[in-house]
């Protein structure tokens, strides 16, 4: 494995408090511009999915989790405060998906930025260059219903 893919595999919080390990090297990241994502990271939230598993805590005694709504949690640290990701808690077969912080990772070296998500409530100041998939907030709702009601 090579040194970059190494610390892709890692990461944790602002003040080192919070550390852990990603089962798979994650190749791509997207970004939400939704409200909740917004207010939660500061800007913008750049996550990358990790599936039920696939991340594991080398201590959680600093790792505190927040019921930001009905269908999902968000964590963080409780000493520095650093965003470290949003799960999926409703029933379904996405539930217990995790976006994590990708700007949490010891580097984001080699990841590609594939999609941004809620770009209909994107700031009008913010502009990423390159090409990508961009949905709005009913795309991605209707996306996540046929997902769950697949026909």
């Amino acid at each position: 494995m090579a040194e970059d893919d190494d610390k892709r595999l890692t990461g944790g919080c602002l003040c080192g408090a919070v550390r852990y390990r990603l089962a798979e090297v994650p190749e791509k990241y997207g970004a939400c511009h939704c409200a909740m994502c917004r207010k939660f990271s500061g800007g913008i939230e750049l996550g990358l999915e990790v599936p039920p598993g696939g991340v594991t805590w080398e201590d959680k005694t600093h790792l505190k989790v927040y019921k930001s709504s009905e269908w999902a949690e968000r964590g963080f640290c409780d000493v520095c405060g650093s965003s470290l990701f949003w799960k999926l808690t409703a029933p379904g077969p996405m539930q217990g998906l995790l976006s994590l912080s990708a700007g949490s990772l010891d580097t984001m070296e080699g990841l590609e930025f594939v999609n941004e998500v809620y770009i209909d409530a994107k700031p009008a100041s913010y502009a990423f260059a390159g090409e990508r998939t961009r949905m709005t907030e009913a795309e991605v709702m209707a996306m996540v219903a046929k997902m769950e009601n697949p026909e």
